[in-house]
């Protein structure tokens, strides 16, 4: 199948309905939201990061926005997210930065019928786009016009949040988690595009890193 995609992008409505207990009775609707999604081989991702800040329950994830804070959610295994450098600005443009216990928590990070993917999932997409994966998952608006969006994945360069909490590479680097631990101890597998090469990389990190996230269709 390497070299093989199919570009389709329809608009779907993801219907996020939460329901929340409180002494009024009252419910709400956390997440609405309409989303491109894109066909590539078998498989159907969601066009566009995640951008959600709550759990499938309804329970908020927190924000963490100080070092020390993100280190001891880190440290902790508890669930964050932030922008990069805390700046509402970069959160328009690349939306929310998640470490790896948001992704795997129980309460469910990804609206019914979606999912973090895999990292086995990931190489079926590497797999399927072939040797010029990282070249057509850059979307055209990648810094120094290095992507060219054909696959319709649309890969930004939102850049990470480190385990101490410092931020790094926006702009020149794109990095998503997999919900799959690694062999080594408090790290997981993760995909990431970068204006140095065409490539889609695979590696592991520190699942107490802030990285982007990208669904898959169940």
């Amino acid at each position: 199948m390497q070299g093989t995609y199919k570009r389709v992008s329809p608009i779907i409505l993801v219907l996020f309905i939460v329901a929340l207990s409180s002494c009024s009775g009252t419910s709400e609707v956390q997440d609405i939201k309409q989303v491109k999604t894109i066909t590539i081989g078998n498989q159907i991702w969601m066009a566009v990061n995640l951008d959600i800040g709550y759990f499938r329950n309804g329970d908020p994830i927190p924000q963490v926005t100080s070092d020390a804070e993100w280190r001891k959610a880190g440290n902790e295994g508890k669930p964050a997210w932030c922008y990069y450098n805390n700046d509402e600005a970069n959160g328009k443009k690349y939306v929310r930065l998640y470490n790896w216990y948001a992704i795997t928590d129980p309460r469910g990070l990804a609206p019914e019928g979606w999912h973090v993917p895999t990292d086995e999932e990931w190489n079926i997409l590497a797999e399927t786009l072939g040797s010029k994966a990282g070249k057509v998952m850059k979307s055209k608006n990648w810094q120094g016009g290095q992507g060219t969006g054909d696959s319709g994945f649309e890969g930004l360069p939102g850049g990470n949040r480190n385990h101490d909490g410092s931020f790094h590479l926006i702009n020149n680097y794109g990095v998503w988690w997999s919900s799959t631990a690694a062999q080594q101890a408090g790290h997981a597998w993760f995909r990431s595009l970068t204006s140095a090469n065409a490539f889609l990389t695979r590696d592991y990190s520190n699942k107490a890193k802030g990285l982007s996230v990208r669904l898959l269709k169940d």
